[in-house]
Order: structure tokens, then C-alpha cells, then sequence
């Protein structure tokens, strides 16, 4: 923390004002970080791109507050039925079953520039955090002490500001990335697409499939997402003879959706050439600066993760920078965060990459042998797997050394009954360090530590309504869990002894 009352100096600045650098402002400034937030744009952008989001990041808007605000712009992500090349189901994609386990829909659609837009006007409710649009990075420098950068304004003039940190949230071009020389990891997936966004009229939604779908068509792959309203979404797969930006012209995308529309259907919203990439970036950290969101990782879009991910990341390091920045651990807790999340997106990117190459297939022999594959591997039928069990857990990191499959999850959020309303966890156990019990557990004599609040759910404690918590100590063969701010589970214990070591172990890391 620097003590210093210099105008021009921050413990954070955030570069890049978009959905990541919003949430990491916002979680900054709820942490009474002194924060700068600059975006070189005034403006947020009026069109859809990011358009899945996810329960962990629903939670996270819970969190900040904002979760009823964000839920006007939100509706449920339904099942994505993909279909062979003769044009048969082969399996489901859906979200897991009731009772929800983080107390949310567990995979949703929204509409990006709105949720945006109360995004950022949380950020400007706290007092802590300053915000300057229309200011542009020019450079940065650091020492040991002190990250400086220099800014420039709409009006071309110049200052330097200076920070205890930096997160660079600048994009998937970021100019702070390329200033730190820091390249991407091709992971090895790079296709094609054209994203096209509608809004169509009542009638003709009616008549577009109930449900998300995925045509894997050897000859044109296309996804179909279902969004908020009217809102509709196609990705097409661009063949290598086709110009991108020529594919953009409206009357290429009408020719494209004739199979499902016309252009007396909806009105086109945006129409867009991308190449889906699998990139992760070779360090997430240099020195005193962080990347984060797109400017650290792109990945391709199958199960709606890119925006989700960056939010992760934001959620992972915001609140080690607060324990460093206030003196309650020291710098090298910092580390764990290109480990957590760098893994993290590795493993998720690598398994999107797998179900798009699937997709992708543009070989008819080699579409025939993948269909009848995915229907035996459903026993002759297409099975269902969930968007949730894609998303890995974290594995290595700041967790415990005790093994647990446990270790790493989320901590569920079950709905609370309290005084005869209904609450969820967090709005009872808060988000800093938690220790949650099973309530019918003998109580614990042993000194749990200071700022570690403790839950106990079932017996003589909190009762939930569906039994998640319950079902989740079962599943898990434990009595106790050691959750982290960031609801991953450091570990867990069966008795009384397991835990005080546990609690032993941690106090240790965290210094």
C-alpha cells in the first residue's frame, strides 16, 4: 500500500472498461481500493458480442449487488441439440437439473450493451474508484515499487499517473500485453465464422427451433442460440474461398439463413467475421501488472465461456490484491493467480476446442464415423451432458495439499429459510473466507481465527431448502469446508482434528 495522498497515484489502476475491467473495478471499489478505471472509448458498444453467461458469474453480480439489474437483460440458455449430417439428433448439451447448486439458473443468454451499462454505473457508486473515459494508454514503466503509466486524453494532452498494480483488461489486442512482450500459446484451433444477431419478428420466432441447436453439417456448421425476447444468434462457418468481410453484407447473410428466414423475418442487428481461436498468453504477469480477460486468453465460443472466463479472472485476483494492498498477506500470495486461472483456461479452452472440432467436421466420411460415435457412445441414443461439467474445477493453486475431490469446486449456494423468507447463502456467510459446517456435527472447540466467518447449515444451524449443502457433505464424505472469497473450496475435513489442521495450514499460505 503506498501512504501516499498524491492525486496521480492509485493502488490499482484497471485499464480497459469493459465487462472484465468493470467487474474488476467494482469488486476494487468494494474492497475500499483506491482505484483508477480508463477506457480509451466513451462509449460502451451498442451491439451484441458476448451473449452466455453463467451461474458463478450470476453469483458474482449477487455479490456486487447487482444481480436483480443484470436479471432484466437475462433468460434461461436452453438445451443446444446438435444434429448429424443427415441432419439427426446426436446428444444434448443442457444445464444441470433443480435444486440449481449455486441458488441461479445455471446457464443463461443476455443481452450484452444493457448489462453493460449497469455494470458500469455500480462501478461509479463507489467512492473509492475513479473512472476516466476517453483516456488512452500510451505507456507504461515499472520498478520495484511502482507500476507508472502515461496517459493521454481526448484532447491530446498527456500525464503520468502511477499504481501499486495494474490489470490490463485491454482487449484481445491489448496494448499492454504487446508492451510486455508477452506472446500467446496457440492452442491450436483457429476456423472461420460469421456471428449474425437478429432480432425477428413474433411469428417468425415461433417458427425457429424451440431449443438451441448445433447443425453439424459437413457442408456449412451452424450454431443457433436462442437469446433474450427476440433476440436471435447464428454462427456460420465460413469455407476457406470466402472473403470474411464480403460475408458480411446483408444480402450474404440473408443467403446464408434462408434455410430458417427471409428478410421480411426480423431486421438484422450485426453481422460479423471472426476467427475462433484457442490462444492463452505465455505469462498472465509481469512484474506489478496482471492481464486479464481477453487481453490473457481467447477461446472458441461452443459453450458460451469467453466472457465468463475473463469475469473469473477478475473474481480470482481482485481479492488477493485487496489482502496484499491492506497488509493481511504478503506479495507472494499474488502468484497464485496465474496458476489458478492459466490452468484453469487451458483446460476449459482445450475441452471447447474438442467438442468445436467436432463441430467443425467438414469431411463426410470422417461427419458419418463422429455421429455414429457420439450416438454409440449414448449406447444408441443421444445423451445429454451439462454445460457445468464441462468447466473444470481449479487444481492447483491456493488449495490444500489434503486430497479431496472436493478441493477446488465451487461451494454450492443453497437457498437459506430465514424468519419466513427465503435467502441465499452468501447473503447470511458474506464472501470473505467462510468455514461452513454440517449442523448436525458436533460444535468445534478449536480457535478458528479472526476474519473467517462460520456457518453452520442443517441440526442446530441455517436450514436450507432442497438440501444442496447436505447432499454436497455427503457426496463429498466430509463435515466441514474452508471456502475462499471467491466461493473455490481450499479444502475440507471429516472431524475435528482434519480441520484444525486445516485451519493451520491455511493461516500458514496466507501470510
Amino acid at each position: 500500500m503506498s501512504g501516499t495522498s498524491d492525486t496521480n497515484h492509485f493502488e490499482v489502476v484497471v485499464i480497459g472498461f469493459g465487462p472484465t475491467g468493470a467487474v474488476a473495478a467494482g469488486l476494487l471499489g468494494a474492497h475500499g481500493i483506491a482505484t483508477l478505471a480508463i477506457d480509451r472509448a466513451r462509449e460502451i458498444y451498442d451491439k451484441p458480442r458476448a451473449i452466455a453467461l453463467d451461474h458463478e458469474i450470476m453469483r458474482l453480480f449477487d455479490n456486487l449487488g447487482i444481480a436483480d439489474q443484470v436479471s432484466r437483460y437475462v433468460a434461461p440458455f436452453p438445451a443446444s441439440e446438435h444434429f448429424g449430417a443427415k441432419g439427426q439428433l446426436i446428444r444434448r448439451i443442457d444445464m444441470v437439473s433443480e435444486p440449481y447448486p449455486l441458488g441461479y439458473t445455471p446457464s443463461m443468454v443476455f443481452t450484452q450493451p444493457p448489462v453493460e451499462q449497469v455494470l458500469r454505473d455500480h462501478v461509479r457508486t463507489y467512492p473509492s474508484v475513479t473512472v476516466e473515459l476517453g483516456t488512452t494508454l500510451l505507456d507504461l514503466r515499472q520498478d520495484a515499487m511502482t507500476v507508472t503509466l502515461v496517459v493521454a486524453g481526448e484532447d491530446g494532452s498527456t500525464r503520468e499517473v502511477s499504481a501499486d498494480y495494474v490489470i490490463a483488461c485491454d482487449g484481445a489486442s491489448s496494448t499492454v500485453r504487446q508492451r510486455l512482450g508477452i506472446a500467446f500459446d496457440d492452442l491450436d484451433f483457429d476456423e472461420p465464422w460469421l456471428v449474425v444477431d437478429l432480432l425477428v419478428n413474433e411469428t417468425s420466432a415461433t417458427e425457429l427451433p424451440a431449443t438451441a441447436a448445433q447443425f453439424c453439417s459437413p457442408a456449412r456448421p451452424t450454431t443457433y442460440i436462442i437469446g433474450p425476447g427476440n433476440h436471435r444468434r447464428f454462427e456460420i462457418m465460413l469455407r476457406p474461398s470466402e472473403d470474411p468481410r464480403a460475408m458480411e453484407e446483408p444480402q450474404q447473410v440473408w443467403r446464408l439463413l434462408a434455410p430458417w428466414l427471409t428478410p421480411d423475418d426480423g431486421r438484422l442487428w450485426r453481422a460479423a467475421s471472426y476467427r475462433f481461436h484457442a490462444l492463452v498468453a505465455s505469462r498472465w504477469r509481469c512484474g506489478r501488472v496482471f492481464l486479464a480477460g481477453d487481453a490473457a486468453h481467447q477461446q472458441p465460443p461452443f459453450i458460451g465461456q469467453g466472457m465468463c472466463q475473463g469475469l473469473r479472472d477478475a473474481g480470482n485476483l481482485t481479492w488477493k490484491l485487496a489482502r496484499v494492498l491492506r497488509g493481511q498477506s504478503s506479495a507472494p500470495l499474488l502468484d497464485s493467480y496465474e496458476v489458478e486461472r492459466s490452468t484453469h483456461v487451458r483446460e476449459l479452452t482445450t475441452r471447447i476446442k474438442a467438442i468445436g472440432r467436432v463441430i467443425c467436421e467438414q469431411d463426410p466420411e470422417a461427419a458419418a464415423a463422429r455421429d455414429a460415435r457420439i450416438l454409440a457412445e449414448g449406447g444408441g441414443a443421444p445423451r445429454t451432458i451439462t454445460r457445468q461439467e464441462i468447466v473444470p474445477p481449479l487444481t492447483q493453486g491456493l488449495l490444500t495439499t489434503r486430497p479431496s475431490d472436493a478441493n477446488g469446486t465451487l461451494f454450492p449456494q443453497p437457498w437459506i429459510l430465514r424468519g419466513g423468507e427465503r435467502v441465499l447463502l452468501d447473503t447470511i456467510a458474506g464472501t470473505g473466507w467462510r468455514l461452513i459446517l454440517d449442523g448436525n456435527s458436533p460444535r468445534t472447540s478449536g480457535v478458528i481465527g479472526a476474519g473467517l466467518s462460520v456457518i453452520r447449515i442443517g441440526g442446530d444451524g441455517w436450514h436450507e431448502e432442497s438440501g444442496v449443502v447436505a447432499a454436497w457433505f455427503a457426496r463429498h464424505g466430509c463435515r466441514a469446508a474452508l471456502v475462499r472469497p471467491d466461493h473455490y473450496v481450499y479444502g475440507v475435513a471429516r472431524d475435528e482434528t482434519e480441520l484444525a489442521a486445516l485451519l493451520s495450514e491455511l493461516n500458514e499460505r496466507l501470510q
